[in-house]
């Protein structure tokens, strides 16, 4: 039987000198966590600040530049007789790395995003071995390449796209520069005899009714003769039995000492299907294969698989070319977010942290995550998850905003990552799309890649050939598209919003959010909006004087380009101007709220025509002011609250069509939406002008538009009147406002509070004496830890709401009810 000894214990960290190593460290043996990094591993030995912490990032560009050794001394109690093969196994080591045992090289790595493997029984004695992990400095890794190979365009300073490493490490637009090193999976020794398991690949389909699994197992077998380096030679080759199981089907097949790969068919009749969150449940079955020789088991490989069928509709229809994708036969729009890594250093994102994520994503209405090609292949963890919560996903292949070498020995490491990830990721049914990259061909087209490349290699031989055919060899069930965005041609441009899927960052780079209505996509992969992150977030992560709007501390934490100036700029169009801080914090998270919200109801108020929608981003990494709904310590900002309404299986929005505002049904449901709507226009003061009934009749998976009689739909006085839809127990009711909230005679905010025990917390309630427009309670500024239950709820006056406040402390009734705690728009406005 196939065994396994983990390396995990007794290692040690030290730093290869350098005259920017801070003298602490170079005379220092740290004991390291494995897996690990660097980083982690100097900051609990007290080496290092906390990076995430006022403006540490900064000081620690030198961890970056540094070369460093990992070893541990492990015992190894095996029979120097017997024929067992040792192999030292590395599921993962960022990233450039020389691997000695007992003074004997074994081997080298030079990319972060696959395993290795490597014979090493020879090497072994028994009772005491030394192992250690010389990793080089990958920034001088990166540049030795660029230099030789010649420059690439790069959307970042650090030459990221000449190493095989996770490209965020060198800093983004919303994350820090901590270019990380160490053994950031699991390692140990792998023991086996006469053959082994060397991969398992499910491929799972669907069709009339019969669930249908091709299982491509290869087999490993001992070497004949002599062993490498003169150790104990192995037996002749033996005939092997590969078994596979599922829902209490059982196929077999005998391989002959000369065959190393069998394919296994098995047929499941009328098995449950798994479904996306919202279409249907989530059944997935154990499968498993076992190796068998001479009675006995070998080796075993289980995983649970899910039945589905998922296709990519690309057929060109009157309006362009759709990107449609179809599970069970059911065309899917999208409700999507973007995925970034949880963490700087991928070994804090435990599986706790994953559930909780993506259960935000979930509890969001998200039904689907795009791991964006500057990350990582994500976790088992992570697709474990999203199989249990019914979350789609489509990963990225590992490129972004650069252009990538295509020379040796890149080609080679990305044809090995780019394998192994697909056969890992087959059992899972949340997998449903490949994409080549994140805006590489987006780049070449119009950032002014031909003439800085002079004729070099830039990554389409990646995407348009090495990929799809490695995802046809490997798993021809999914859909691959060679990058995001694609229009599919080369012949129209990649990012033409009537072709396959797009991205859209006119908005928020040059244009008001507004603009969102002017785009018409078949499909957006990316759109987003910048706000900060949450109060106890910031107030964590800054700890030295006061939280101001123009600080260094803020400013370090805005990593876009002019991000500040757009944040400003975003305000100005749409909001009264800030006072202070307080005002500055709950005004930019509205805002990027409302601009959100404002792409969202748009996109889905096309459909069929477009048949997606993917913000960035739903997490961060840090605390820092970005495009996330969930902040980098895990809190939601008010953008969540607003995603989870915008995102309903249900919405109701009022958007102009024609010059002014009609009504439109949006039906993600399984069954027909009925009921009325009462449109009615309104004075700020609640008093009503004019009113209509609309019959809903929305029917499943559709959208549905009413024009508004023209006494509704149009104003007397467009500063002190608004629109309210509302659909009574039949839905969440819909808001239109006739000018921007800096233009509206809104009223100075009078309400009533009251606050009572509720279990594990408070209640407040809230009375609107007058309009209170987006009424967000922010509980995290008296206890971090507290959490509330709605957020951007608009009051008319007479009406009211009731926040549940989750704490473990004695919140003060008075701080809840009043700023900066509980606010709305126009508490801003001054009474006369």
């Amino acid at each position: 039987m196939t065994s396994w000894q983990r390396l995990h214990d007794g290692w040690f960290l030290t730093a290869v000198p350098n005259p920017e190593v801070p003298e602490a460290v170079a005379t220092a043996r740290v004991p390291a966590t494995v897996p690990g990094c660097v980083h982690t591993d100097l900051l609990a030995a007290g080496l290092i600040p906390d990076p995430y912490l006022d403006e540490y990032e900064s000081a620690l560009g030198w961890i970056g530049r540094t070369d460093w050794c990992y070893e541990t001394t492990f015992s190894w109690a095996g029979d120097p007789d017997d024929d067992a093969r040792v192999e030292l196994v590395c599921a993962g080591l960022d990233t450039v790395t020389t691997i000695t045992l007992n003074g004997v090289e074994v081997g080298r790595t030079a990319n972060m995003h696959r395993s290795y493997h490597f014979e090493i029984r020879p090497l072994l004695r028994v009772g005491d071995n030394r192992l250690q992990i010389r990793f080089d400095s990958p920034l001088r890794y990166a540049e030795r390449w660029r230099d030789r190979l010649g420059p690439r365009p790069n959307a970042y300073p650090e030459p990221f796209n000449f190493i095989r490493k996770m490209a965020c490490n060198f800093g983004w637009d919303w994350g820090p520069s901590l270019v990380t090193a160490g053994i950031w999976q699991e390692i140990g020794l792998r023991t086996w005899r006469v053959a082994r398991l060397a991969e398992v690949r499910p491929l799972v389909t669907v069709a009339d009714r019969e669930g249908r699994v091709e299982v491509r197992v290869a087999v490993e077998r001992a070497a004949t003769g002599a062993a490498v380096g003169g150790g104990v030679g192995h037996p002749v080759p033996e005939p092997v039995t590969v078994r596979a199981s599922v829902a209490g089907e059982t196929v077999e097949a005998v391989l002959p000492p000369d065959q190393h790969s069998v394919d296994l068919t098995l047929t499941v009749p009328d098995p449950e299907l798994w479904w996306p969150r919202g279409y249907g449940a989530q059944p997935r079955y154990p499968l498993e294969v076992t190796l068998h020789a001479g009675g006995a088991e070998l080796d075993a490989w289980r995983r649970r698989i899910g039945f589905r069928s998922v296709r990519l509709d690309t057929t060109p229809d009157a309006h362009g070319t759709p990107f449609t994708l179809v599970v069970n036969d059911l065309p899917i729009f999208v409700r999507g977010v973007n995925w970034i890594p949880d963490d700087c250093f991928p070994t804090r994102v435990t599986r706790r942290r994953y559930a909780e994520r993506l259960g935000q994503a979930r509890d969001a209405n998200v039904t689907f995550l795009r791991v964006w090609g500057g990350g990582r292949y994500e976790s088992e963890d992570f697709y474990d998850l999203a199989d249990e919560y019914g979350l789609l996903v489509a990963q990225d292949f590992l490129f972004a905003c650069a252009a990538y070498p295509e020379d040796e020995p890149f080609r080679s490491e990305v044809r090995a990552e780019a394998a192994e990830q697909v056969v890992r990721l087959a059992s899972h049914p949340s997998l449903v799309l490949w994409f080549g990259n994140n805006e590489n061909i987006w780049g070449f087209h119009d950032w002014g890649w031909p003439e800085q490349l002079a004729g070099r290699s830039w990554g389409a031989g990646y995407y348009f050939d090495l990929l799809p055919e490695i995802v046809a060899e490997h798993d021809p069930t999914r859909p691959y598209w060679p990058g995001s965005p694609w229009s599919g041609s080369h012949e129209r441009h990649p990012n033409d919003p009537a072709h396959g899927s797009m991205h859209i960052w006119d908005v928020w780079n040059q244009r008001d959010y507004l603009h969102y209505r002017d785009h018409r996509p078949r499909f957006v992969a990316e759109f987003g909006y910048q706000g900060p992150a949450t109060y106890a977030t910031l107030r964590r992560a800054i700890r030295r004087g006061e939280l101001a709007a123009d600080s260094a501390a803020l400013a370090h934490r805005q990593k876009a380009v002019d991000g500040t100036l757009k944040l400003a700029r975003g305000l100005a169009a749409h909001l009264p101007e800030p006072r202070d801080f307080d005002d500055w914090h709950y005004l930019t998270q509205v805002n990027q709220a409302r601009a959100v919200t404002v792409g969202i109801e748009h996109f889905r108020s096309l459909r069929p025509y477009c048949m997606g929608s993917v913000v960035w981003q739903l997490n961060d990494c840090w605390p820092v002011t970005s495009w996330a709904a969930v902040d980098g310590d895990g809190r939601r900002k008010p953008l969540w609250y607003a995603l989870r309404r915008a995102y309903a299986d249900r919405l109701l929005t009022v958007q102009p069509r024609d010059g002014r505002p009609a009504l439109v049904a949006v039906n993600d449901g399984g069954e027909p939406w009925t009921g009325r709507v009462e449109v009615t226009r309104l004075t700020l003061a609640g008093e009503p002008r004019a009113k209509t009934s609309i019959a809903l009749d929305v029917p499943a998976y559709s959208s549905v538009t009413w024009p508004l009689p023209a006494d509704v739909a149009v104003p007397d006085e467009p500063r002190a009147e608004l629109l309210l839809a509302d659909p009574g127990s039949a839905g969440a009711r819909a808001f239109w406002f006739f000018a921007e909230d800096r233009d509206l005679a809104y009223p100075p905010a009078e309400y009533d509070a009251t606050v009572e025990p509720a279990p594990d917390g408070v209640r407040v309630r809230v009375t609107a004496r007058t309009l209170l427009r987006d009424l967000v309670l922010a509980p995290d500024r008296l206890d971090p830890a507290a959490e509330v239950d709605e957020a951007l709820v608009t009051l008319l006056p007479g009406e009211s709401t009731t926040f549940t406040v989750r704490s473990g402390r004695a919140l003060d009734p008075s701080a809840l009810t009043t700023r900066p705690v509980l606010r709305c728009v126009n508490d801003l406005v001054t009474p006369q």
